[in-house]
């Protein structure tokens, strides 16, 4: 498990652009009950997650059609929450950072790992913005 005094910062790079923390397996669950579109991001310490997951994410937020409900939780901090959003984001194994999109509690859209790894944050916010103008 990582420190806090790492993770917070990280988080707040989510939770200050309008993200619900969602550190409890209840949190999560509640959460994915929510009607409309869900925006889940698992976080992670990883230069992915820090150069392209955390600011194209944000970015794409920057769009007519956007998630109803943005939550996040931290692969390896919040192991047991982290643990119920990957269950609910099968059949992709689990990744850090990962981003999904549920309509009405079902997965509609998935970014895994090696979606992230390599791309600029402009081409996240890409991906993203087309599922929202999809779904949203």
């Amino acid at each position: 498990m990582y420190p806090a005094d790492l993770v917070m910062p990280m988080k707040a790079e989510l939770t200050q652009n309008g993200f619900t923390d969602l550190p409890t397996v209840e949190e999560v669950k509640t959460f994915l009950e929510k009607k409309g579109t869900t925006l889940i991001v698992v976080n992670s310490v990883c230069g992915c997650a820090a150069g392209g997951a955390r600011p194209g994410v944000v970015y794409s937020l920057d769009n007519d059609k956007k998630p109803d409900h943005l939550g996040t939780v931290f692969a390896g901090f919040d192991i047991e929450a982290t643990t119920v959003a990957r269950e609910a984001m099968m059949p992709f194994p689990p990744s850090s950072p990962s981003v999904a999109l549920f309509k009405d509690g079902e997965l509609v859209h998935m970014l895994e790992r090696h979606h992230i790894e390599g791309h600029s944050p402009a081409m996240i916010a890409e991906n993203l913005k087309q599922a929202y103008n999809e779904y949203c």
